[in-house]
């Protein structure tokens, strides 16, 4: 309680200027669904914000992207990765996420040297031989300027906003306390583990911010694919590269839109829809390291059909397992096994429970649409979005690797539509899911995997006499603890904590009455108004006292 007082008036005025925000976009029946309508009325007079008129109130999904919008780099941030969420949130809330933009206001030019020092640790005209104070990207974490090192290379050089460090890590807090709120009083909204996706959406948006991280995986996914000549990935100027500051190689080539331009430079959009679609499925399937957002902002297309990727701050990975389950979901799929395909999806819900028997009729109705359409003509998009209302109508909440990957693939879809209306995604996923299913039967790998087997079950087997010593051993010093995560039971402790509090405050204002009355008799000593002073200041503080059990009293029945 006492650390959570501490955080808010650490970040009181950021509270305050989100609370303003939220309530001129009418996203004030949040906080009346918390149970606190009186402070929300309150809030809204000394803000003097009127409350929407609900009969023509704007839709709440594009109520909620203005308010990410102007809430800053934590919050649309946020909402792009909700926007990988399709297993959680309907298409209207999803495409609202989508539109979220990072473009603001580039640094000044009067603070742009001084920042570009402290992130280089050297003036910038020791390093450069050009530099165009002039950005050509400007985002809410970063703004992106061309320069020219002093060899004559021609570089992007990738600059962090100053404070945006400060105010990111603010916004985290506030983010983390209302996720543990909406827990414990929106019981439809706990299956989603708010909490969960805040501290992984954290740990992402961390990451982000360190620009280092950024160019790291950018070495990876060049080391990936050093052999193919179709892709290409930005190299990294590791001298100049810090935190704060990303130098890497000057990407000169055409956006992916508009498509009608790229016939006239001499580039193929069918060739180049192939070739990225190749690019994205090697990364996911047989690397398991994949750019998470290849929009057309992030890939950009050079001549002889060279396809070239930037922007890797949003990455996903996936475990040989996870693979070998996207494996057996696409055999299901073209078997049409409700079966099959339910086991894989049921694999990837964890703990959740699920009416296995409904589910699989459900499945199979799903899939009954598909029944006589060939594997090669399938619209990946359509089924992608099938699996995720019905994911979506169970309650099911897939873990983030998957979503991700779910969200690429559509995204990549979409990219390679607009290239080339007739490009089908599963066309080009068949050769990747026959190599990984020859992979996994090969056997050499299962050789391998079989030592691993027996390796872990020795091990196990080896340590469990320790395991039930230990075991013993705690019981019998009283050291055993069995954790329970009941978030109701955590509030109860709050009310409780709160109610001894009072009982405490009334015991010690009692005492002060009674202390100030025997002082009252007792005459010498300072005087106020002709009173002991001693008695008078006790007889003072025993009034506001008084005064605070009355009304934290009193809020806590309208609360009721």
């Amino acid at each position: 309680m006492l650390r959570e007082t501490l955080i808010a008036m650490r970040d009181l005025p950021r509270l305050k200027e989100i609370s303003g925000i939220l309530f001129r976009h009418g996203l004030g029946e949040f906080a009346q669904r918390l149970r606190l309508p009186r402070a929300v009325e309150k809030a809204g007079q000394w803000l003097n914000i009127p409350f929407p008129d609900p009969a023509n109130a704007i839709p709440t999904p594009i109520r909620l992207r203005k308010a990410f919008e102007e809430l800053g780099p934590t919050f649309i941030k946020l909402g792009q990765i909700l926007s990988t969420r399709v297993d959680m949130f309907a298409p209207e809330w999803i495409t609202e996420f989508e539109k979220l933009q990072n473009t603001v206001p580039p640094i000044p030019d009067a603070q742009l040297a001084a920042t570009l020092k402290q992130a280089l640790g050297a003036a910038p005209t020791d390093i450069f031989a050009e530099f165009d104070h002039t950005p050509i990207g400007s985002a809410s974490i970063a703004q992106v300027h061309r320069a020219v090192l002093k060899d004559g290379t021609v570089v992007a050089v990738k600059l962090r906003r100053p404070g945006i460090v400060e105010k990111v890590e603010a916004d985290l807090r506030i983010l983390e306390h209302l996720a543990n709120l909406i827990e414990l009083e929106f019981p439809d909204a706990r299956r989603f583990q708010p909490s969960e996706i805040v501290v992984q959406f954290a740990r992402s948006l961390r990451r982000e911010l360190d620009l280092a991280v950024e160019a790291r995986n950018m070495e990876r996914f060049a080391k990936d694919f050093a052999g193919d000549p179709h892709v290409r990935v930005p190299r990294v100027h590791w001298e100049y590269t810090k935190p704060a500051v990303n130098v890497q190689d000057f990407v000169d080539g055409l956006p992916a839109t508009p498509v009608e331009a790229l016939p006239a430079a001499g580039l193929n959009p069918p060739l180049l829809a192939k070739r990225g679609a190749d690019a994205v499925l090697k990364m996911i399937l047989l690397n398991g390291f994949f750019h998470a957002d290849p929009h057309p902002g992030n890939v950009f297309f050079l001549p002889e059909d060279i396809i070239a990727f930037i922007d890797f701050g949003m990455v996903g990975r996936l475990s040989h397992k996870r693979r070998d389950e996207i494996v057996d979901l696409l055999a299901a799929l073209s078997e049409r096994d409700e079966r099959g395909m339910m086991n894989v999806l049921l694999e990837w819900t964890g703990s959740t429970p699920v009416d296995e028997e409904q589910f699989a009729e459900d499945i199979g109705e799903m899939l009954f649409q598909y029944d006589h359409v060939p594997l090669k003509n399938l619209n990946m998009s359509q089924l992608i979005n099938d699996i995720m209302a019905l994911i979506r109508d169970h309650g099911i909440v897939l873990p983030p690797d998957m979503a991700m990957l779910f969200k690429a693939l559509l995204t990549l879809e979409g990219l390679g539509r607009q290239l080339d209306p007739d490009f089908q995604l599963v066309e080009h996923l068949a050769p990747f899911v026959r190599q990984l299913i020859l992979a996994r039967y090969d056997p050499r790998n299962f050789l391998m995997r079989s030592k691993q087997t027996l390796r872990e079950g020795f091990a196990m087997i080896s340590d469990l006499p320790r395991d039930i010593i230990r075991i013993g051993k705690d019981i019998r010093h009283g050291k055993f603890r069995i954790n329970l995560d009941l978030k109701r039971l955590e509030q109860f402790g709050h009310q409780l904590d709160k109610s001894v509090n009072r009982l405490t405050m009334g015991i010690v204002t009692g005492c002060l009455i009674i202390g100030s009355s025997i002082v009252m008799t007792v005459k010498g000593g300072p005087t106020l108004f002709g009173l002991p002073f001693f008695g008078f200041l006790g007889f003072m503080v025993a009034f506001f006292n008084s005064m605070w059990l009355i009304w934290s009293i009193w809020r806590a029945g309208k609360n009721l």
